[in-house]
């Protein structure tokens, strides 16, 4: 009897995405929702980048190209680098590729065998213990916890690295929680890289959209450059989401996999995006800073108002885009909070659990709409905790 490879039954979806068909559902029935769940900025490339893509087209860059990617993207990246985070890189360090999570499923394949153990953190993104065990490796989660403002511990990391830890994740600004690593907390990791002798792969794709500061990249560490990976992209700091595309920054022999991972998968990314990218990295519009800024006002007014919600508790993320609310104080699960939100008051959110088994009692809402849709979210949400208001009058 045929049957699909054992692999599959270890990997998982994404929890935002079952929610989101579940809202399209109401929706075709007529229902009002507000969008929190994915993450998705809602803004869009500015017209430089749209007149880009179609000067490239008009021009025939519509052919197969290099592997690696077009010379000019990789040498714009590796400006744009040096520009925003400080980190000096060659063009040749640089692989594109048809998204983040294409970058990060082929940098993982590339370097790890079967048994291999990965401490990744959790609550996370889903897709990396996934790939993790489709890969045959082991995921070995490291707690965000809010007792430690969701910043890694790393008295817990060392205690979890053995002679078969072959990679250690990372990802500041941080989905779900928004968190920033601390200089110190990063120091540390990278000293537990070196002394392990460990791969690092730095998922930096939120290292623009942060409040405050100035954005240390893992690869600014001492002892870094020959073991650290950057995966970065266009999704969401360039508001690109579905032009699919993304990038890894690595070190020379690690590039050289890569290339041959290219080769027997995608062949190459579309020449003309690339072309597009070039321009929305030099940003002449200042088209990040004013998302960057737009967000930073809707997080002050959303954070306000879900703390004004009984038996919610959410600290001010310092970067990324979402609000992660500890729901413990409601009575009831985290999976029956988004229900009552979705079903009764058409107000999209995932429960924690989607990132990991230390997520259980938090809910994602992504602040990622309009300020008057998050505050006519938020009084969604207090029309219908009355639900759980009354448990906790009972108590």
């Amino acid at each position: 009897m045929r049957s699909i490879a054992s692999r599959m039954s270890v990997m998982s979806g994404e929890g935002a995405l079952s929610v989101f068909a579940r809202a399209k559902e109401l929706e075709s029935q007529g229902r009002s929702v507000i969008h929190l769940e994915l993450g998705e900025p809602d803004f869009h490339p500015g017209p430089s980048v749209v007149e880009s893509v179609a000067k490239a087209l008009a021009e025939g860059k519509d052919r197969y190209c290099a592997v690696a990617g077009v010379p000019a993207l990789r040498e714009e990246i590796a400006v744009y680098l040096q520009r925003t985070r400080n980190l000096s890189v060659s063009a040749g360090n640089i692989v594109i590729a048809p998204g983040c999570k294409a970058a990060l499923f082929f940098a993982m394949m590339s370097l790890l065998e079967p048994g291999d153990e990965v401490l990744y953190p959790d609550p996370g993104f889903p897709g990396y213990p996934s790939i993790t065990l489709g890969l045959g490796a082991i995921p070995v989660p490291f707690e965000l916890s809010c007792c430690n403002h969701f910043q890694p511990d790393l008295s817990e990391i060392a205690a979890k690295i053995t002679r078969r830890t072959r990679m250690l994740l990372t990802n500041s600004p941080g989905n779900p929680t928004g968190t920033v690593y601390t200089d110190a907390v990063q120091r540390g990791l990278a000293k537990l890289a070196v002394k392990h002798d460990l791969w690092v792969l730095s998922d930096e794709i939120y290292a623009r959209i942060r409040y405050a500061g100035e954005y240390i990249s893992m690869l600014s560490y001492p002892g870094m450059e020959e073991r650290t990976l950057i995966i970065d992209g266009f999704s969401k700091s360039f508001a690109m989401t579905g032009w699919r595309l993304g990038y890894t920054v690595a070190p020379p022999d690690v590039v050289t996999a890569l290339m041959m991972m290219a080769v027997n998968t995608y062949t190459c990314v579309n020449e003309f995006i690339q072309y597009a990218a070039i321009d929305a990295l030099r940003d002449r519009e200042g088209a990040t800073p004013h998302m960057v800024a737009e967000f930073a006002r809707r997080r002050e007014q959303f954070i306000h108002d879900l703390n004004e919600v009984p038996g919610f508790h959410c600290e001010v993320p310092a970067g990324a885009f979402y609000a992660w609310v500890d729901i413990r104080g409601t009575g009831v699960s985290a999976e029956e909070v988004c229900r009552i939100l979705l079903e009764d008051a058409g107000v999209a959110a995932i429960p924690g659990a989607a990132f990991g088994p230390s997520g259980k009692h938090f809910v994602r809402f992504s602040f990622v709409s309009s300020v008057s849709n998050l505050r006519e979210a938020a009084a969604r949400i207090m029309k219908v905790s009355t639900a759980w208001q009354g448990s906790l009058a009972a108590r």
